[in-house]
């Protein structure tokens, strides 16, 4: 039951630098303290790999952007792959942790209980695309089939599995199509508003989150009553998210690197 769900791609360091090396790239929230080099090479990687995609990315590039030489670079990350498989399960764990950590069970048996889940699973999926904008680029904006190892597989599957599972569980009490065309329309939608938001066609700010969320979740349960956005707004703007905001503050637009 779980192998389709392997199919979806969801598509730190110290400040102390030698004399004479380029300020390295600033570490992210919730980045793990690894080796400094290290996590200089992985921080420009994912930069990288995220502007020109795997193919489009020589090694010696992340080096230079990294602030080490090659050679050091090679000491660390034996070849390209084992680089692009480390940057994702970087980024990935890190997607992982704001997607489901306290992130609790839906009460498919309530509508209003499954649909306050989903508002919280949309908000944590765009909080996490304004915090890290290289990090979703990559991961899900790029095509990572071709060399993804069977450890990030795992890592992969790790996310998607209990997502699918809540899907299922919903889509057995209410009609809406099968729960692996719901996520690839899904994740589909929230991908082509971060793109159309980073490529300037669309100012993405919380009403316009909130109302794409309202048509997603009618679009997976379209049998359900519809409710007011109120209620999406409201997730949006929940105490202590990185997207929250006043009713008098102006309006927080997404913006995406690159």
């Amino acid at each position: 039951m779980l192998a389709a769900v392997s199919n979806y791609g969801m598509n730190v360091r110290s400040d102390i630098r030698q004399a004479g090396d380029p300020a390295p790239v600033k570490r992210g929230r919730g980045r793990p303290l690894v080796d400094d080099k290290r996590r200089r090479i992985l921080d420009a990687a994912l930069q990288t790999f995220a502007a020109k995609g795997y193919h489009g990315t020589a090694v010696p590039e992340v080096a230079d952007a990294a602030g080490v030489g090659t050679g050091t670079l090679y000491r660390y990350f034996a070849h390209k792959e084992a680089l692009v498989n480390e940057v994702y399960r970087d980024a990935k764990q890190r997607l992982k942790v704001a997607l489901l950590d306290d992130l609790a069970t839906p009460d498919v048996d309530e509508l209003a209980s499954a649909e306050a889940w989903f508002n919280e699973l949309w908000r944590r999926l765009a909080a996490f695309a304004r915090a890290e904008p290289d990090a979703f680029r990559f991961l899900e904006m790029q095509d990572h089939v071709e060399y993804l190892d069977a450890k990030s597989r795992e890592l992969e599957l790790s996310v998607l599995a209990p997502l699918w599972l809540a899907g299922k569980r919903l889509r057995d009490r209410v009609s809406g199509p099968p729960v692996d065309v719901a996520i690839a329309l899904l994740w589909g939608a929230f991908v082509g508003l971060v793109k159309a938001n980073r490529l300037g066609y669309l100012p993405l700010d919380d009403k316009k989150l909130a109302q794409a969320g309202a048509a997603a979740w009618r679009l997976i349960t379209p049998d359900a009553p519809r409710t007011s956005n109120k209620s999406s707004r409201t997730a949006l703007k929940s105490k202590g998210s990185t997207t929250s905001r006043t009713k008098k503050s102006p309006k927080t637009p997404m913006h995406s690197k690159g």
